[in-house]
């Protein structure tokens, strides 16, 4: 046995490439990104480990690896993006959307950039079930991305969740100076009365149940997420069950979100996501983060666009900024427009206001990614 046959031998048969190389810094960037930068650490850490895990011969595609267990239980089945889910909804205080109906209108608004990378994306080439999937990114809701890529496009799964978890946590970066071109300061330093009607107990414990039936119905296809969103919100709002609860926001959500990590980590071996031997390096990948950046830069302006539309219908009452945060980011887009207006102003409190458009674009994400997983689905035969 020559020396090239034993070091096979060692390593199994490992096929290692410079690719390869380049899939591992790129893993342990994403580790890099959560551990120092603390850039939606919870996600990118697992999926960066698991990254690193698929170069190394433990990808989702190789039969025996655990990792394929994990992504056909939980990924296939869409069953961790539903578990988060819950747990999401168990977090979300509906009742500062319930008091401001109108906010539901910023978060339709917030969903313009899926339909416009949806565009974009087939203008360059990809097949409409990929375009649409690519278009999710735009929700900037990292558990609907996955669930409709999941159905539509599970080959583009990998660089796609990246793209959505990492805009997600780049939300601080990206939206202030769209802000600051968007909205002028006079605009900015417009304060707005919070003295809402009360919402009762009966309404906020009705309201996921009654969500929940007419989204079903309207958009069947987005019944399954709105479900479980709705099911931790009811689990919150009950105060029956505060045991499930708090499972739904700690323990569930947290197993969910690592083992979910792990497998889309583990669809990014080198020949899917950055160069294959046969067919050259793989421009779609980039593509795909630049349209999904693209998305969320037009959901933000879209919105911003019909918050000064609704301040100028109000007579200058309403801050365009709150339009910025009618994305899915939540609660971090909606802390993040109430945190431009206190830094211009330390005594200007727009906050509730935010976080009303904030759960609708919470809302708005959901049913936007079911109705484009429907047509989609109804147009190609999928599913």
């Amino acid at each position: 046995m020559n020396v090239g046959e034993v070091i096979l031998s060692v390593f199994g048969g490992l096929s290692f490439t410079w690719a390869s190389a380049v899939m591992l810094a790129i893993g342990a960037t994403l580790i890099y990104l959560a551990v120092v930068k603390e850039y939606e650490p919870v996600l990118l850490l697992p999926i960066g480990f698991g990254c690193i895990l698929a170069n190394l011969g433990m990808s989702v595609y190789n039969p025996d690896s655990f990792l394929k267990v994990i992504y056909d239980a939980g990924i296939k089945t869409e069953l961790f993006p539903l578990l988060i889910f819950i747990g999401v909804g168990a977090m979300i205080d509906f009742r500062p959307l319930l008091a401001q109906p109108k906010m539901v209108l910023l978060g339709a608004a917030g969903q313009f950039g899926i339909f416009g990378a949806l565009i974009l994306a087939t203008l360059l080439g990809f097949k409409l079930n990929e375009a649409a999937s690519i278009g999710v990114i735009g929700a900037i809701d990292g558990p609907t991305a996955i669930f409709v890529t999941s159905k539509l496009a599970p080959e583009l799964l990998g660089p796609i969740a990246v793209a959505a978890y990492s805009y997600m946590s780049l939300v601080p970066i990206i939206q202030p100076p769209i802000m600051r071109l968007m909205t002028t300061r006079k605009e900015r330093l417009i304060r707005m009365e919070y003295a809402p009607r009360p919402v009762s107990p009966k309404v906020v414990v009705s309201f996921p149940i009654v969500v929940t039936i007419a989204v079903s119905l309207i958009a069947p296809a987005a019944a399954p997420l709105i479900a479980a969103l709705m099911l931790g919100n009811l689990l919150r709002e009950a105060g029956v069950v505060e045991r499930l609860s708090k499972a739904a926001q700690n323990e569930i959500i947290n197993i969910a979100t690592l083992f979910l990590g792990l497998a889309i980590g583990a669809t990014m071996t080198a020949d899917r996501f950055l160069y294959d031997p046969l067919t050259g390096i793989q421009w779609r990948t980039l593509m795909i983060l630049a349209l999904g950046l693209i998305a969320f830069v037009i959901d933000t302006i879209t919105g911003l666009l019909f918050g000064k539309l609704m301040s100028f219908l109000s007579g200058g009452k309403i801050n365009p900024l709150i339009g910025a945060c009618g994305i899915s980011a939540f609660p971090m887009a909606g802390r993040l427009s109430a945190k431009a207006a206190l830094d211009e102003d330390s005594d200007n409190f727009i906050l509730m206001h935010a976080m009303g458009s904030n759960t609708a674009g919470q809302l708005g994400s959901v049913i936007a990614g079911g109705v484009l997983l429907a047509i989609v689905s109804k147009m190609m035969g999928i599913g």
